[in-house]
């Protein structure tokens, strides 16, 4: 009999205590795994989804505009600036890094970066814009999230086509150096004769910067190209041979 009483008798209430406190961190944990993975999808994903859409509008809305532009008078001295507008001054194509075409837009606040554009710095260093006669048109771009427009930098070599498109003309580039890591505080890289380019001597160059490693924002990756040619827009919107 009191062996029986003993086999049914209740397990130690600390033993419960702890089983019940497993339990419940086990539930803490897996929650905890299901919103992280929920915000890395955000992240990662949904904010492409949405940054894409804005951009993909904003563009729309930017040719539009061109369509209904007034075409140069034949012979007219070209004026590219002020055929642009700004909501976007032009496209970015970058073959190499596989993006599409890239809205343009001024500054590089995260708050216009976010809408899955690349934007021209304003500031600290001012950046020159394409038909400048001089100087160096630098831009920034996401590499994670919110359209990743940057995302593929790393594919970029010596030699590759950057091609940037207004109302009017193409501005055909192409990339001379690049510096893999730098300081975020480095704002030599995009002077007008960006430093440690190679470059002694003022140009027409274009800078695209991003941020590095991958997932972070420690470091930035730099891109220099250097114009090599103009084209005028034909009526058919014919593209350059680059990004035929």
């Amino acid at each position: 009999m009191s062996r029986a009483r003993r086999r049914s008798a209740p397990p130690p209430r600390n033993r419960s205590v702890i089983a019940g406190f497993l339990s419940l961190l086990g539930e803490l944990l897996i929650t905890t795994g299901l919103v992280l993975a929920l915000f890395v999808a955000y992240s990662l994903w949904w904010t492409n989804v949405l940054a894409d859409r804005e951009a993909s509008a904003r563009g729309d809305e930017v040719r539009q505009l061109w369509q209904e532009s007034p075409a140069p008078a034949a012979g007219a001295p070209a004026e590219p600036g002020a055929l642009d507008t700004g909501d976007g001054i032009g496209f970015l194509h970058v073959p190499a890094m596989k993006n599409g075409e890239v809205l343009v837009k001024p500054g590089t606040a995260p708050d216009i970066l976010d809408d899955g554009v690349a934007g021209y710095y304003t500031e600290p260093v001012k950046s020159a814009l394409p038909w400048d006669a001089k100087g160096n048109f630098s831009l920034a771009a996401h590499r994670d999230g919110h359209g990743a427009k940057f995302h593929n930098i790393d594919r970029m070599k010596s030699g590759d086509a950057i091609v940037f498109e207004t109302r009017d003309t193409w501005y055909v580039y192409k990339v001379f150096a690049e510096l893999r890591q730098t300081s975020k505080y480095n704002v030599d890289v995009i002077s007008p004769v960006p430093k440690e380019s190679g470059r002694t001597a003022p140009g027409r160059f274009i800078t695209l910067t991003t941020c590095t490693p991958v997932y972070t924002s420690k470091y930035r990756y730099i891109v220099w190209g250097e114009l090599v040619r103009t084209e005028k827009v034909d009526d058919k919107r014919t593209l350059p041979a680059e990004l035929r």
